[in-house]
C-alpha cells in the first residue's frame, strides 16, 4: 500500500529500530506518513540534519548533515559551505511527504532543523532557548524554570511556543522577524539565562557549567549559526519512541513525563499548539 503513495522505494521494513517496544522501521514509516500535515509545515525550507539508526537504537547511530551519495533527484538540497566541516554540504530540505518518507526509510530516527531558512540562512527566525536539566534534576525543576522564563517572556509581551525535547528537556521557542543576526540571538538567550540565574538556584547560566549536578542550563550556544533543533514532531531514538511534542503551556503541570508523548499518543492529539507557530514573528527590540 505504502509504496502505492510515493515514489520511495522502500528496504528492510521488517527490521526492528526500538527493540523494547518491538517498533519495525514500517511503523516509524507509518508514523511520519500520518504526522505529515502537521510536520511539514514547520520543516518547509529549513535545512535538515538527520540523525540516522539503521540498525536500530541499540546500535551505534550516526549524524548526517551532507546529503547521502545516490539521493534521488527529486529530493531539493541546499548547497553551504560549512566552517566547522571547511567544505560544501549539501544539506537535504524536507518541503513534501516523499522526502519525509524517504528519509524515515533511512532509518532518520531523528530528524533536526536549522533555526533559519534556506532563503535567509543567516538570518534567524527562530530563536531557541534550550532548558536541559542535569541530574538528579527531575522534569518538574525542567517545568519550573520554563515557567519562570515564560513569566519574564511575558511581560515583555513577546508570545512563546513550547515542546517536549524528546527527552529530558524542554524547547521554548520564539518565532521572530528576520532582523537578528545570530551573534545577537545568542546573545539574547544568554541574558536571559543570566537574568533566570539570579532568579533560582536551578539555573546556571554559563556553559562551564553545564555539567554541573542538580542544575538546569540554558544552552545558549544552541543559537549560533547552522546549529539545529529537533523537529516539532520528531521521534528521539529513546527506549520509548518519544516524541519532541509542542504543547499548550497549560498542559505543563507537576507530574507531567515526556514518555507520556511517544509514537503512540501523539497521532492521537486533537490540536496542534504551534499551527500557527510562523504567524507569530516577532521584533526582540522591547521596552
Amino acid at each position: 500500500m505504502m509504496g502505492e503513495l510515493t515514489k520511495v522505494s522502500f528496504s528492510n521494513l521488517e527490521k526492528i529500530l526500538y527493540p523494547e517496544l518491538g517498533l519495525k522501521k514500517a511503523q516509524v514509516i507509518e508514523y511520519y506518513i500520518r504526522i505529515a500535515p502537521r510536520m511539514l509545515k514547520l520543516m518547509e525550507n529549513r535545512p535538515i540534519v538527520m540523525n540516522r539508526y539503521p540498525d536500530g537504537i541499540d546500535k551505534e547511530g550516526f549524524y548526517e548533515k551532507d546529503a547521502p551519495m545516490g539521493i534521488p533527484a527529486w529530493v531539493k538540497t541546499f548547497n553551504r559551505y560549512s566552517e566547522t566541516a571547511e567544505r560544501e554540504l549539501n544539506y537535504v530540505v524536507c518541503n513534501d511527504l516523499d522526502t519525509l518518507v524517504w528519509m524515515a526509510n533511512l532509518a532518520a530516527l531523528e530528524i533536526n532543523i536549522t533555526l533559519s531558512t534556506i532563503d535567509n540562512f543567516d538570518t534567524p527566525d527562530l530563536l531557541l532557548f534550550d532548558i536541559d536539566p542535569e541530574p538528579p534534576c527531575s522534569f518538574d525543576d525542567v517545568m519550573e524554570v520554563a515557567f519562570l522564563l515564560k513569566e519574564k517572556l511575558d511581560e515583555l509581551n513577546l508570545k512563546s511556543f513550547v515542546k517536549t525535547s524528546g527527552k529530558k528537556g524542554l524547547h521554548i521557542v520564539l518565532p521572530i522577524i528576520e532582523r537578528y543576526n545570530f551573534k545577537q540571538t545568542r546573545e539574547f538567550v544568554h541574558q536571559f539565562g543570566k537574568f533566570l540565574a539570579r532568579e533560582s538556584a536551578l539555573v546556571v547560566s554559563e556553559f562551564r557549567n553545564s555539567r554541573d549536578p542538580g542544575t538546569v542550563f540554558i544552552d545558549y550556544p544552541q543559537n549560533n549559526r547552522g546549529k539545529t533543533m529537533t523537529a516539532p514532531y520528531s521521534l528521539r531514538a529513546s527506549q520509548k519512541a518519544t516524541v519532541s511534542t509542542p504543547l499548550e503551556w497549560g498542559e505543563l503541570k507537576k507530574g507531567l513525563r515526556p514518555e507520556e508523548f511517544n509514537i503512540n499518543t501523539v497521532l492521537k492529539r486533537k490540536n496542534d499548539p504551534w499551527e500557527r507557530l510562523m504567524e507569530n514573528k516577532q521584533s526582540l527590540e522591547v521596552g
